[in-house]
């Protein structure tokens, strides 16, 4: 595996850091004008999801994680586990339950989903950008109901609750964003 000087770390790269994956989120490079050169950086462990804040003298390295990326389709769940298939080999992979606590509420059948593996093991799972899900549960929008509100509560068929229109009903498709939480638009 490759070395990366702490002038290196970019957003997006993996290292090993106290023996553990973790996912550079920024970057700092800061240069005093007294004192030696360091790097500030914000990174994600990829066992827990937990974030770190740690500073990086320009003469540390760390090792690249071993870690690859796969995009899987997700197929079904049995309560502990969610599993997920190769879409071209069809091998099954199956993911721990508590490794998709923030994320379970947007997965869909057949989804395309990128599946980080750490020793053959899934650690993380990101969901789709965005999804298309029907409202299945919401309050009827009021005609004149608009002071200060700018949207009510809606359930999805997945099981997310977010922020719509008034003008959102049950039964209409919405199309949601899954890195925010935030409500794009109505699908036609």
């Amino acid at each position: 595996m490759a070395t990366y000087l702490s002038n290196d770390f970019r957003s997006g790269l993996k290292i090993m850091f106290e023996g553990e994956p973790y996912s550079i989120e920024s970057s700092e490079f800061v240069k005093p004008g007294k004192g030696q050169a360091f790097a500030r950086v914000k990174m994600r462990r990829l066992l827990t999801g937990s974030r770190v804040e740690k500073t990086f003298k320009s003469t540390d390295s760390a090792e690249g994680a071993d870690v690859v990326d796969m995009t899987l389709q997700y197929s079904y769940n049995d309560g502990d586990f969610f599993y997920f298939m190769h879409p071209e080999s069809f091998e099954q992979y199956q993911v721990e339950s508590k490794v998709l606590e923030d994320v379970q509420k947007w997965l869909q059948d057949n989804a395309d989903c990128i599946v980080t593996l750490w020793n053959n093991k899934a650690i993380a799972v990101q969901p789709p950008n965005f999804i298309e899900a029907e409202v299945i549960e919401t309050d009827p929008g009021l005609k004149g109901d608009t002071a200060g509100t700018g949207g009510k509560p809606a359930t999805l068929a997945t099981g997310a609750v977010v922020k719509v229109p008034l003008f959102v009903q049950i039964g209409e498709v919405v199309k949601v964003d899954t890195r925010s939480g935030e409500y794009v638009s109505r699908v036609k």
